[in-house]
């Protein structure tokens, strides 16, 4: 099994910065198509960023020139750098995994096969 563990969740004014990371296990974590979902109380998971495994990335219209995925393949992780946070972008983060093709990373969530347990994000006004 991949295992991933999230972590820099908590509270920020509007306006403010949080950098979200994602520790995976095993060796292929080069392999690995990563992306980012957020899930707010009474609504669908929605997608938020990807990284493929070369290094492409995607991001919602939501988050675009506010927040930063980024993968460091040395230490098996991922991170999402949040900036110019709003109250919407409060949430449940989870980080997700799937082994990586030649297309480009989906926002899809079901072709996504790991999950962590997701660490929560709460901006206040």
């Amino acid at each position: 099994q991949v295992q991933l563990v999230e972590s820099g969740g908590g509270l920020v004014q509007a306006g403010g910065s949080l950098r979200l990371s994602c520790a995976a296990s095993g060796r292929t974590f080069s392999r690995y198509d990563m992306a980012w979902f957020r899930q707010a109380p009474g609504k669908e998971r929605e997608f938020v960023a990807a990284i493929s495994w070369i290094g492409n990335t995607y991001y919602a219209d939501s988050v675009k020139g506010r927040f930063t995925i980024s993968r460091d393949n040395a230490k098996n992780t991922v991170d999402l750098q949040m900036n110019s946070l709003k109250p919407e972008d409060t949430a449940d983060y989870y980080c997700a995994a799937r082994w990586g093709t030649i297309a480009a990373a989906t926002s899809n969530e079901n072709e996504y096969d790991y999950w962590g347990q997701g660490t929560q994000v709460t901006v206040s006004s």
